[in-house]
């Protein structure tokens, strides 16, 4: 079978080292890009299943039992990361109450330790789509330059030739403009990725405030752990009877 003449082989033959290096520039950013998409994709629809367990932490008989819950699914888990951090916050400070960090309220205390939980959880989750969001605003351009180049080295070929009919320009040029339709082949899936995974995200992160807040009121109004039990009164004395004096 014979090759086509104005085929991908065809444009990798005939195109210098430049050429050559946007092209394999731009394979592995899709290459990078679609591991990204891929195993973030897998990774969201692991967080969807640990959201829905939240919903039934609430309705388990202790602590104890609801983590056990939210270990089902992995310690990656963020809602389970929320959940220990706010338990070893309560017992940090309950245990360490000679420390600096003693005259804070248990409120404010435990209010920081579940931001700084979440924080933690979100950047965890916002890992690699830095990535996604280059290679797709980058990807066009790379792709741009190539075809620059090409259709550059492809004019002074015809110059050079002195032939300008439209069998030798068609060649090189819609070889040089594959370039552009690289570049596109790899941003636009790093853009649409980036997107949907961002709002995924953002979706698990309010999620994920609420279930904080819940902890919240949990340990300070209706949690064991945070309520410290009053000395008991010491008995009174019942009052002792006048004897009666007889006659």
């Amino acid at each position: 079978m014979p090759s086509n003449p104005y085929g991908i082989a065809a444009l990798w033959n005939q195109g210098d080292a430049v050429i050559k290096c946007v092209a394999v520039a731009l394979l592995l950013m899709s290459i990078v890009s679609w591991t990204i998409i891929v195993t973030r994709t897998w990774r969201a629809a692991r967080l969807r299943r640990a959201s829905r367990a939240m919903a039934g932490f609430w309705h388990t008989h202790s602590f104890a039992e609801g983590m056990a819950l939210l270990d089902e699914h992995g310690e990656a888990n963020p809602f389970r990361h929320v959940a220990a951090e706010a338990q070893a916050a309560v017992d940090h400070h309950r245990s360490n109450g000679d420390d600096l960090h003693g005259q804070i309220s248990l409120a404010e205390w435990l209010t920081e330790s579940l931001r700084g939980a979440i924080d933690e959880s979100a950047e965890r989750m916002q890992s690699g789509l830095a990535v996604l969001a280059s290679v797709g605003s980058t990807a066009p351009f790379v792709g741009l330059f190539g075809t620059v180049w090409g259709i550059y080295h492809a004019l002074v070929g015809i110059g050079t030739s002195g032939q300008a009919s439209i069998d030798k320009v068609a060649g090189p040029v819609g070889e040089a403009l594959i370039m552009t339709a690289f570049g596109l082949f790899v941003a636009i899936p790093a853009v649409l990725g980036y997107n949907a995974l961002t709002r995924n995200n953002k979706g698990v992160v309010n999620k994920l405030n609420r279930f904080a807040r819940q902890l919240h009121a949990y340990f300070l109004t209706g949690s064991p752990v945070a309520k410290v039990s009053a000395p008991a009164a010491p008995a009174r004395k019942a009052p002792a009877r006048l004897a009666t004096q007889g006659g």
